[in-house]
């Protein structure tokens, strides 16, 4: 069964709508009676802890509800920009002049330099980091987090493919080789390097770096690189402007799920543990 694009599109901003529900779901769900979510579990005690730990002004709470700000910013952000390209508007006007410029500008140091940075972004090294995390967690015992990390890789890998299938927008005609054959938005590299550096960052950030500094430091290299690769793929011509920007987005609306989720099993788990 052939879809129009039109329906494609709206598959694939049904799927990112059907993450963000559940992300405010489960903000809702907490938010509205935490106490007597706990109560159906665990004792008194624990329904008291629970209570303080969930409240409104407690940190999972506010970290939830910074997680749907950032889910609904990535979704009508994407569906903005999926609109966009369905519609042949102007933003795929400005696709292709900044193609032809970016083109023009090319040089043969500039193309060695934004495909090596381009290559941290691709299948090959988002294997390598998903694999040495999954080996390093196990190795720590720390499952819980394994399963997160696991679930933002092999998760973001699936959306992507399915998001490409579901608009299916042909590569940048300036394109030779064989990925004129993959579809183009939203970029895999944007989207993946988003995921995986961005998981990464925070899993230093929150388990293992508490010097401020350090923290700052690890979180403004990780944008610096997402942001490198993204312009890489513009560089060599084999993403528009646009599935850049859709990939980020994406990214981020199943970066904040991921985070957001890990962070309700980590809390739980700890809620678990308390004794009178």
């Amino acid at each position: 069964m052939n879809l129009s694009l039109d329906a494609r599109a709206g598959l694939a901003l049904a799927l990112l709508a059907v993450l963000t529900v559940g992300l405010l779901l489960a903000w809702r769900w907490f938010e509205r009676d935490p106490g007597a979510v706990v109560q159906r579990v665990e004792a008194g005690w624990l329904r008291r802890f629970a209570a303080a730990r969930f409240a409104r002004g407690g940190y999972l709470g506010l970290h939830l509800t910074i997680g749907l700000l950032v889910s609904l910013a990535g979704l009508a952000l994407f569906a903005s920009v999926t609109e966009d390209v369905v519609e042949h508007e102007r933003l795929t006007q400005f696709d292709v002049t900044l193609l032809h410029w970016m083109q023009a500008h090319a040089t043969p140091l500039g193309r060695a330099v934004f495909s090596w940075i381009s290559d941290s972004g691709s299948f090959p090294a988002m294997a390598g980091l998903a694999l040495a995390g999954c080996v390093l967690l196990a190795a720590r015992r720390r499952w819980i987090v394994l399963t997160g990390w696991a679930a933002a890789f092999g998760g973001g890998g699936l959306l992507d493919g399915l998001l490409k299938l579901a608009i299916r927008r042909p590569r940048p005609p300036t394109l030779a080789g064989s990925l004129m054959h993959s579809w183009s938005f939203p970029s895999g590299h944007a989207m993946g390097s988003l995921v995986g550096y961005g998981m990464l960052a925070y899993l230093l950030v929150t388990l293992w770096v508490h010097r401020r500094g350090a923290q700052v430091a690890i979180l403004a290299g990780a944008a610096v690189l997402i942001v490198a690769i993204g312009i890489s793929r513009l560089y060599l011509g084999v993403h528009y402007f646009s599935d850049v920007v859709g990939g980020y987005a994406a990214g981020a609306l199943w970066l904040s799920t991921c985070v957001s989720g890990l962070e309700v099993a980590r809390r739980w788990k700890d809620v678990k543990r308390v004794r009178p």
